[in-house]
């Protein structure tokens, strides 16, 4: 997600309800200031991300259907049946956005919220960078219900759930942790190549990318080992599913490799014009969209495999679908946007 990890400002989040996309100007923080500053010198350093010319566009014409203001930077995101939940690090916040009624709701605290949030088994489970746990919260009083002494490896890193359990990489070693969601206790560790910090879910496998390998590695939750590494492109990070595939956004080279969780197989690598550190990637409508910096959105089409539209401008870095909408955030600004799904 972030270009310089997941650390937030305070602030609380408000809605306001927009038919365009212009920015306003904020009085923000000093601290903020530094922050901002230290990413744009960072992203100074990273690969020209030059998109696909032939398809790109302003992200100025998206019109969104609310935006949600905050100060401290939203990040990782997280769909429930009635609502997105939304992290805010150095404020030390999760906060729920309604869908019904396009306001902020209640929230739920935690040390530096980090490297994912998922919801899964009827709770969020939220990886913590400040005191280096894993903290289950119940989404309907916001209260903390579980503390797993398992923290994240790495503030770029994300979280699954499936076969009864939580997955998330717990060292710099790449061990991935299953945490027993019945019991709330660590009940097996498994070793992964290194520079793997990102699983996902799908199919009965955990899948997790190997940003030094250039892999992304299967995982059979029967057995707790390694059933597969596949080639995917030049440092994947982020991933999602859909389509019987998954889908890794590789920040090495700014390509999107579909996976098919059938065969094991590579199907395509997509040329997205996105290299670069941050960003995400998530699936809805019939597409795979990425996000980051600079680019916004990036419209993969699953039936044809290629990029039917991009937008370019201001905003970006965490994205999901849900609710018949494209979820954004734009991080340097402190919005979460609502959209229509863009059409092709």
């Amino acid at each position: 997600m972030s270009v310089q990890g997941k650390d937030r400002m305070h602030a609380p989040i408000r809605p306001t309800f927009l038919l365009r996309t212009a920015r306003s100007h904020l009085l923000l923080p000093a601290a903020f200031t530094c922050v901002c500053l230290a990413a744009v010198a960072q992203a100074q350093h990273e690969p020209p991300k030059p998109g696909i010319p032939s398809v790109k566009r302003p992200i100025s014409e998206l019109q969104p259907l609310a935006t949600f203001h905050a100060q401290g930077n939203p990040d990782w995101m997280a769909v429930t049946p009635d609502a997105v939940w939304v992290t805010s690090s150095r404020a030390g916040l999760i906060t729920q956005l309604d869908p019904k009624t396009n306001q902020a709701g209640r929230t739920i605290s935690a040390s530096k919220p980090c490297s994912g949030l998922i919801f899964a088994f009827g709770s969020l489970w939220i990886p913590s960078c400040g005191d280096h746990t894993l903290l289950r919260a119940d989404t309907a009083t916001g209260a903390v219900v579980g503390r797993i002494p398992a923290g994240p490896a790495d503030s770029e890193g994300g979280i699954a759930a499936g076969a009864g359990s939580v997955w998330l990489v717990t060292d710099a070693k790449s061990t991935l942790t299953r945490v027993d969601a019945a019991t709330n206790k660590v009940s097996a560790t498994i070793a992964l190549p290194s520079g793997s910090y990102n699983p996902f879910f799908a199919d009965g496998f955990v899948w997790v990318s190997s940003h030094d390998h250039d892999a992304l590695i299967k995982v059979d939750p029967g057995t707790n080992t390694v059933a597969a590494t596949i080639p995917v492109g030049k440092g994947p990070r982020f991933l999602t599913y859909g389509a019987g595939a998954i889908w890794t956004l590789n920040q090495g080279d700014g390509t999107i490799t579909r996976v098919d969780t059938a065969s094991s197989k590579a199907v395509v690598t997509v040329a997205a014009g996105i290299p670069g550190t941050g960003g995400e990637i998530t699936f809805g409508f019939g597409a795979a969209w990425a996000t980051v910096i600079g680019f916004p959105i990036t419209r993969v089409d699953a039936a044809t495999n290629t990029v039917t539209a991009q937008w370019a401008g201001p905003g970006g870095d965490s994205i999901r679908t849900g609710f018949g909408s494209i979820w954004l955030t734009d991080l340097f600004h402190g919005k979460i946007w609502r959209f229509a799904p863009p059409g092709k």
